[in-house]
This record gives structure tokens, sequence and C-alpha cells, in this order.
């Protein structure tokens, strides 16, 4: 990278850097007064809000990324262009190929940033912050439905009543058929611990086991019972964080345990699918960002390039919003429906250079 690409480099990270800052002092400030109506509610205090909005800043920051680089690089190369400095670096040689190759490789650094918050610091620092709210509240989480979580793994049926923050789960109910799908036995536990290797040991167990050829039935009582089994607290985490913001990994274990119990995957593959495009809309916001700027250096000043940036990237996460929700309701291909908005606005900076060039 020679001397004018880190030159532009540097001038891209601060103004980014800037906007990505001011944007999440804006959603976490948003965050906090949402947070105020819970103040009291089983100790909920007003520290145990803050900390919960400092630990969904990761998630924050992952949403935004794109939306800041699109708007801070319009202020950067906006101000390029006003100092004539773009004007320079074009007389200077640098054709627009090769500018725009230097905003590819700057885009794809910021990709890799997202990448990095959205599959290691994102998916943990929210689950944390859900745990930490619900333990300040005193509160557990429950399933959709009034009898708990229904859970489908091979031949057993599992439902589990509550969930602590720890992911300790209360009110186990396993049952378990055998491959002519008769009832075999009924597990039950007050409490599971996951032990690790597909273990959980249940606290206060009690099995039921249905004798063959209808010769009776035996009640078993154990202070401790074992539950073999795939299902994985990473798997019940899905409860406390939504899919889109569980990690790569998580979400491609949790839709091969699905499809291995023939149980509908599409909103979990959108989600997956959605990690592996996301990072590349920084690459297409970047390159936006370049005829964006020439285009408001000559009809209008810092107020409507602000204006301009903000539309473009509230019109980009409505896009990506809506698609989402299509794709889900029509089962639509996931690959197809999340790389629309990514590559709608691609094709409107290669549009818009393209008349630029012409003129």
């Amino acid at each position: 990278m020679n001397i004018l690409a880190r030159y532009l480099f540097r001038e891209l990270t601060v103004y980014i850097v800037y906007t990505l800052v001011g944007l999440l002092g804006l959603y976490n400030f948003f965050d906090l007064i949402g947070e105020l109506s819970d103040l009291g509610k089983g100790g909920y205090r007003l520290s145990d809000a803050l900390i919960y909005v400092f630990l969904q800043t990761p998630s924050n920051a992952y949403t935004l990324m794109p939306i800041a680089v699109l708007i801070g690089g319009i202020f950067a190369l906006s101000n390029l262009a006003g100092n004539a400095e773009l004007t320079v670096m074009r007389a200077a040689g640098v054709s627009v190929k090769r500018l725009l190759g230097w905003l590819v490789v700057i885009g794809a650094l910021y990709g890799v940033v997202t990448v990095l918050l959205g599959e290691y610091v994102a998916p943990v620092a929210k689950q944390a912050a859900n745990q930490q709210r619900l333990s300040a509240t005193k509160a557990m989480l429950v399933g959709e439905f009034r009898s708990g979580v229904w859970v489908k793994d091979g031949h057993q049926i599992v439902n589990i009543a509550e969930m602590l923050p720890d992911l300790t789960i209360l009110g186990i109910r396993i049952y378990e058929f055998s491959d002519k799908m008769q009832l075999a036995h009924i597990q039950e536990g007050e409490q599971g611990k996951y032990l690790g290797n597909g273990v959980w040991r249940l606290d206060k167990a009690t099995r039921t086991e249905f004798e063959p050829d209808d010769a009776g039935v035996k009640l078993i009582h154990q202070p401790t019972g074992q539950w073999n089994t795939s299902i994985t607290p990473e798997m019940l985490a899905v409860l406390l964080v939504e899919p889109s913001q569980m990690s790569g990994r998580a979400l491609h274990s949790y839709i091969d345990h699905l499809r291995r119990n023939n149980q509908k995957t599409s909103r979990y593959e959108l989600a997956l699918w959605g990690k592996l495009f996301y990072p590349l809309a920084c690459l297409s916001m970047i390159v936006i960002a370049l005829p964006f700027a020439q285009t408001q250096r000559r009809s209008g000043g810092v107020g409507a390039r602000l204006f301009a940036g903000i539309v473009a990237g509230l019109a980009f996460n409505f896009l990506n919003r809506i698609v989402v929700y299509l794709g889900d309701l029509h089962a639509w291909p996931p690959p197809l429906v999340v790389s629309i908005p990514t590559l709608f606005f691609m094709l409107i900076a290669c549009i818009l250079l393209w008349r630029q060039e012409r003129r």
C-alpha cells in the first residue's frame, strides 16, 4: 500500500470511527431510556441498566458498521473532494479504477472487523447482557407455550418448563420412544445442569419405564439422573439471543440439529447466510460513498451530505429487514434473499460512477 493509499485509509478511518462512536452513543442513549421503565422490578437498578446497555454495544456496533462506513466514507471523501485532494490524485495519474481498488481493500478491512464482531464478540456480549438483565430482574425464561419449550432430538421429545439466565433448566420432562415409535420411558427432573459431552445431570429425577407387552409400569426415584442428548446449552441459548445475533458456528450447529430432526430451518438459514453476506455490505457502502461525495460536493454542504448518508443507511437497513421477512414468508432461497441489499447498493454505486465518468 503506497503513501496515497495509506493517507486515504487514515482519513476514512478517522471519519468512520467518529461516525460509529456517535451512532453508538445515540443507540445506547435510547436503549437506556427504554430500560428506565423497568427500574425497580426485582431489584433492577440503574447500575444494572447501565451494564446491560454497555454489553449491548458490540451488537449495536455490528449492526451499525455498514452505515458508519457509508456516512463516514461520504464525509471523508467529500472533505478530500472539497479540498481538491481527489482532483490532485486524479491529475497525478490515479485512475478511478485504482481509487476504487483502494476503497474495496479498505471496505474489506472493515468487513473483517464486522466478521470478528459478529462471530466472536457480539453474540457473547449479547447473551451476557440478557443473562445479566434476567438475573437482575429475578426473571426466568420460558418458551412460547404455557407448558414451556418443546424440543425434538432423535427418538426423544423434551419439554423444558423454565430456563434460568445461567442456562440451568427447570422442570425437565423427556419422552423417549422406541424404533417402532412406542413410548419406552419418561424421565423427569426438577433441575438440569450440563456436564459436557452431551450429558446433563438431572436433580431429583424420576424415571417411568413401560414394560414390553403391557407387562406393567416401573417407577424409579433417583437423587440424580443422567440425560444423554445432542441438545447443548448453546442450542438452548437460541432462546436468549435472536438468530441474527448468534454466531455463525452456533447457527450452523443448530441448523444441523433441526435437519436431523426434520424440523423447519428457513429462519436460521436466512440468519446464517446473512452472517456471510453482511460484511460485504461494507464494500458496497464504501464504494457508493465515492459518487455520493462527488455529487454532494456540487449540490450541497455538510448538512446535505449528512442527510444523504443517513437516508441511504436507513434505506439499506430497511431493505435488509424487508427482504429477510419476505424471504422467510415465501421460502425464497436464502443466498438470493440476503444478497439483494448489498448487490442493489453496489449496482447503484456503479451506475453513479459510470454517469460521472461519462461527464
